[in-house]
C-alpha cells in the first residue's frame, strides 16, 4: 500500500511540517520506499516534484522540505509497489487537464480487474492501477459534463459514485485536486484535521519535531490536512468511514458524505 499526503487552506500556506512526518514513512519508519511526490498548486499553474527513491533519504525530499512554498491546494504521495516498475512514470500524483484546469490525482489501495476500463483519449503513460483508474475517472467526468458546470458539489458528488464503483475493484482512497477544491474518498484509511485560531502546539509522531502554529498563523488562517494515518499524536484526527468523500475548499469542508448520485 501507500500513503496520502493533501492541503487545503484559505491563504497560501507551507506543509513542511506534515511533509516532514510524511516522508519519514517513505523507508524510515514506514515500507513506503518505492518513491514519492507532491504537487503544489500557484493559481492555475503547479509545480511537481518526484523521485523513485525513498523519501527518507532524497535530496530532492529534503529540498521541498527545507523550501517554504506556499499553497492554497496540496497533493502527496509516498508509493510503495505492488502494481507496476519503481520508475519516475510510475510515481505519484499524475496530473492532466480537464476544462482548461490541471487536475491531480494520487490513489492508495490496489485494484483487480481495471485493465479494460475505457478511458478514452486518456492514456497512462505508466503501468499501475492507480494511473489507468484516473484516466478512467477523466474519462467519465468528460463523458457526463463536457463542459464544466456551475456548481461543483455535484461534479464531486458524480466523481464519489464513480470512486464507488472503483471500490468495488479493491482498495480505493484517493486524493482529487483542481487547485481550488481538494476531494479525498476513503476505503479503508484516511484521516483529516481542520486547524484554526486558537491555534496550539503540534507533535509529529515520526519525527521529533514540534510546532507552535500561534507564532506561524494568523488568527484568520484555516488549514486542512488530509492523512492516511495522523501525523500528529497530540491532535484529534477525523477518520473517514468507508465509501465516504469529502470536498474541502480554501481550508474549510464542504461535504462529507456519500455519493448518492442518480445518474
Amino acid at each position: 500500500m501507500c500513503e496520502l499526503l493533501g492541503m487545503s487552506a484559505n491563504v497560501p500556506t507551507d506543509i513542511c511540517f506534515s511533509f516532514t512526518g510524511l516522508i519519514q514513512r517513505g523507508g524510515n519508519t514506514g515500507p513506503h520506499r518505492d518513491g514519492w511526490g507532491i504537487v503544489f498548486y500557484e493559481g492555475k499553474g503547479f509545480r511537481t516534484f518526484k523521485d523513485p527513491n525513498p523519501s527518507c533519504n532524497s535530496k530532492i525530499a529534503e529540498l521541498v522540505q527545507s523550501y517554504p512554498i506556499k499553497s492554497c491546494a496540496v497533493v502527496s504521495h509516498i508509493r510503495q509497489a505492488n502494481r507496476g516498475d519503481v520508475n519516475l512514470e510510475n510515481t505519484h500524483p499524475f496530473t492532466r487537464e480537464i476544462w482548461g484546469r490541471y487536475w491531480t490525482y494520487a490513489h492508495n489501495g490496489q485494484l483487480t480487474g481495471y485493465e479494460d476500463m475505457p478511458s478514452g483519449h486518456f492514456k497512462p503513460v505508466g503501468e499501475t492501477d492507480s494511473e489507468k483508474a484516473f484516466c478512467w475517472l477523466l474519462h467519465e467526468i468528460e463523458q457526463y459534463y463536457p463542459e464544466k458546470p456551475e456548481d461543483m458539489t455535484e461534479v464531486f458528488r458524480f466523481i464519489a459514485s464513480r470512486c464507488d464503483k472503483l471500490r468495488e475493484l479493491g482498495v480505493f482512497n484517493m486524493l482529487f485536486s483542481d487547485g481550488d477544491y481538494v476531494m479525498a474518498y476513503c476505503t479503508n484509511n484516511l484521516h483529516w484535521i481542520t486547524r484554526r485560531a486558537p491555534f496550539g502546539k503540534a507533535s509529529l509522531i515520526d519525527e521529533d519535531v514540534t510546532v507552535d502554529f500561534q507564532e506561524e498563523t494568523t488568527p484568520n488562517d484555516v488549514v486542512t490536512v488530509i492523512a492516511t494515518q495522523p501525523l500528529t499524536n497530540n491532535e484529534t484526527w477525523h477518520k473517514m468511514q468507508p465509501g465516504e468523500y469529502c470536498v474541502f475548499h480554501l481550508g474549510e469542508v464542504i461535504t462529507c458524505n456519500r455519493a448518492d448520485f442518480e445518474g
